[in-house]
């Protein structure tokens, strides 16, 4: 027996649905190498196996849990004050295959890393570098950073008036009269944001880079508007929801149809200028146009802005917004001619089941794609569907719990390997392609549960199918133990 035949059986192991923990847990010995890591970030685990990571003296065992997808990130509470700051570091970084839907981080979690007073007993970060991993690792809630102004830690009040512009009034107000100096002293230095005066004096000692955010978010002077205007910069200045009526007015008129086409949804465009662009020469202002009464607020402003302009193959994160319109606007917008409405309404997963199954017979295939990939009640067949006709979405369609894993039969031929795969993976398969030429396949099929345990032993001697023959769930548990042992 080889020692790559070894690896092939310990990384079947490590993936077997029907592995006990007492085998999972044997995989954790350094002795079985890399698969013992694959196991503790790749996939869901017993409570007694998450435990026993938990506590595993090998950081490079805590760290890969740290990075599972799969695991509660609750049960993950104690590896925010772990004695390594790397082990920190990879929780707040999160999944490393960077799924579509992040999982937030509990809030007491949360927490823990933003207030953390050193990075570690190993020195190896610093409280702040693991700070800055977790503001980029999409782990932290819309809802928890709007929570920010009233949480009781002064730091977390110091972070809240980093987001000036989102805060409410009543919240400015408290931060800027905070028991804690500290806050006080940040609430005075990022309430500029919005005093135009502020702003305009602020803006050279800003790099060019930075400049579209203050052009797109701030409160402007007029000056700054007429800079902008003789800049050619006015694109941030279309989204910018403190743009005077004066300046959204002229965007609206504006030569270029890109930048008239980025006004077309404000909520604060008059009448007047709806009814112009819903004349204008170009097709795609006057489409724009037509979904103004769809956009009465900056919420469903917002709304619209996440679908425009994505492609059916778009896999742009997929983020819970904080705020997000009424369950009738996206009633309304389910029944709306306009496909990109259509395509809103799909992405609320709060639908209701009787418009789910209108939209999954959509005619524009975009608005199917959203519902197959946003909605728990997507029906499995146009899973499947989009599945197999747009491999772009299938990492994240395999990962949603309405999946099907059967009926398949017909796809057993299909061209492509990885529809195939899949085919081979369905239980109710009678001859699973243990001899198709591709690797992914066989593997699938080895690992089928229809094959009887007698005639894995083949499978398990073959290092073609080795590894899916280990990852098997017939295969006995005393053979699973057998295989670690040889």
């Amino acid at each position: 027996m080889s020692d790559s035949l070894h690896e092939l059986w310990l990384r079947g192991l490590a993936f077997n649905p029907a592995a006990p923990s007492g085998v999972l847990i044997r995989l954790m010995d350094q002795a079985a190498g890399e698969a013992g890591l694959l196991m503790c970030e790749g996939r869901d685990l017993p409570d007694a196996v998450i435990d026993a990571a938990l506590r595993h003296q090998i950081k490079a065992v805590r760290s890969a849990l740290a990075r599972n997808l799969y695991v509660d990130p609750a049960r993950l509470a104690p590896l925010a004050t772990d004695p390594s700051g790397l082990v920190r570091a990879w929780l707040a970084d999160g999944p490393r295959s960077r799924p579509r839907w992040v999982r937030p981080l509990p809030d007491d979690i949360l927490v823990t890393l933003l207030t953390a007073q050193d990075g570690g007993e190993d020195g190896r970060l610093t409280a702040g570098e693991i700070i800055g991993v977790l503001e980029s690792s999409r782990q932290i809630p819309l809802s928890f950073r709007h929570s920010l102004a009233d949480r009781e830690h002064p730091e977390l009040r110091i972070r809240a008036t980093w987001s000036w512009g989102s805060l409410t009034p009543a919240q400015r107000a408290a931060l800027l009269d905070d028991p804690d100096p500290a806050v006080r002293e940040a609430a005075k230095d990022h309430s500029w944001v919005l005093d135009p005066e502020q702003v305009e004096a602020r803006l050279p000692s800003y790099e060019p880079r930075g400049k579209p955010f203050v052009f797109g978010t701030c409160a402007l002077s007029p000056a700054l508007v007429e800079q902008c205007f003789a800049d050619g910069t006015v694109r941030p200045l279309a989204r910018n929801r403190h743009a005077p009526a004066y300046a959204v007015a002229r965007l609206a008129r504006h030569p270029e149809a890109g930048v008239r086409a980025l006004v077309t949804t404000r909520p604060d465009l008059g009448p007047d200028l709806v009814a112009e662009l819903r004349e204008d020469p170009d097709e795609n202002v006057r489409a724009r146009a037509r979904l103004h009464p769809f956009s009465h607020t900056w919420v469903e402003y917002d709304m619209i802005h996440r679908i425009i302009d994505h492609g059916p193959d778009c896999t742009c994160p997929i983020t819970e917004p904080a705020l997000r319109p009424s369950p009738g606007w996206f009633a309304a917008c389910a029944a709306s001619e306009e496909p990109v409405l259509r395509r809103a309404a799909a992405s609320w997963p709060g639908l209701p089941a009787e418009l789910v199954a209108t939209l999954a017979q959509d005619d524009d295939e975009d608005a199917r794609i959203r519902l197959a990939c946003h909605h728990p009640l997507a029906p499995p067949h146009l899973l499947l569907d989009v599945f197999v006709t747009r491999p772009a979405h299938r990492p994240h369609l395999l990962t949603l719990p309405a999946f099907p894993r059967t009926g398949m039969t017909h796809l057993i031929g299909h061209p492509d390997p990885q529809v195939r795969a899949l085919a081979a993976a369905d239980p109710t398969l009678p001859n699973p392609p243990v001899e198709d030429p591709d690797n992914s396949v066989r593997r699938a099929a080895a690992a089928n549960p229809s094959l009887r345990p007698q005639a894995l032993e083949a499978f398990l001697a073959d290092p073609r199918t080795a590894e899916g023959a280990a990852a098997n769930p017939s295969l006995p548990v005393p053979r699973m133990h057998a295989l670690i042992d040889r």
